[in-house]
């Protein structure tokens, strides 16, 4: 258990202010600890409370890492796999036990969280909390504005239905479309049976955003800490709808 600390200080030291203005805004009565309105003189414990400064919960805890990867394909978006095959956790080879966040199946590529914050794992992967999820995705045939459309309206799948938040089509060839799908729910290869159902076969599937966080700069296999301020956003955007 972690000695308990000045309010100020932990908000501080989760880098998304300084304790001054930490300060500020526990005054200003916009911050609570677990729930309630904090006071200037709280002390916290940071590994069982919870922080919210103006709704947006703080990731104090210092034992909790989050990484953002750029999955590969053929990577497999589990802890370990029974057959072998290498896994997201292999890439990073933290020392730190972490676990994907939610899935994205081997033969797509792109952004993916891992961590041991159980918490905020929650708050992006459950549908509820509304924490979208963006696509680029690059199918056969020229996909017209009536199937960009039918991807909001909603397409009937085996699972149930199925509906894209938005949907446009980026770019349109005789050949190929690319198409920039936006979904609030992550169930198995949903966008690639969506693009089935419409008549459009995947060519190729990214995951290019998880909520507030993008990075353009990741290569295929390349990882980074998410920042404290990055963290505070995806809490800040999960909202119960």
């Amino acid at each position: 258990m972690a000695e308990p600390v000045r309010l100020q200080k932990a908000i501080a030291h989760a880098g998304l202010m300084s304790r001054r203005a930490a300060e500020d805004v526990i005054a200003a009565g916009r911050v609570t600890v677990d729930g309630r309105k904090a006071i200037l003189g709280d002390r916290v414990d940071v590994e069982l409370q919870v922080v919210a400064v103006d709704g947006a919960i703080l990731p104090v805890n210092p034992e909790n890492l989050t990484l953002l990867l750029y999955k590969p394909v053929g990577v497999i978006s589990t802890a370990d796999d029974p057959q072998g095959r290498k896994t997201v956790v292999d890439l990073v080879g933290s020392e730190t036990r972490l676990y994907p966040v939610g899935r994205l199946d081997a033969d797509s590529e792109g952004l993916i969280l891992l961590t041991n914050d159980g918490l905020l794992a929650d708050r992006v992967t459950h549908p509820r909390f509304g924490v979208r999820k963006k696509y680029l995705v690059e199918v056969e045939g020229t996909v017209s504005s009536s199937s960009a459309r039918q991807l909001t309206t909603g397409i009937k799948l085996d699972d149930g239905m199925a509906r894209a938040l938005a949907a446009r089509l980026v770019d349109t060839n005789r050949n190929r479309s690319l198409v920039e799908v936006v979904m609030g729910e992550g169930r198995k290869r949903e966008v690639r049976r969506m693009m089935e159902a419409i008549g459009h076969p995947v060519r190729r599937l990214v995951r290019t955003a998880i909520g507030p966080i993008a990075d353009t700069t990741l290569s295929p296999g390349q990882w980074r800490a998410l920042r404290p301020q990055e963290i505070a956003s995806l809490f800040a955007e999960a909202t119960i709808e």
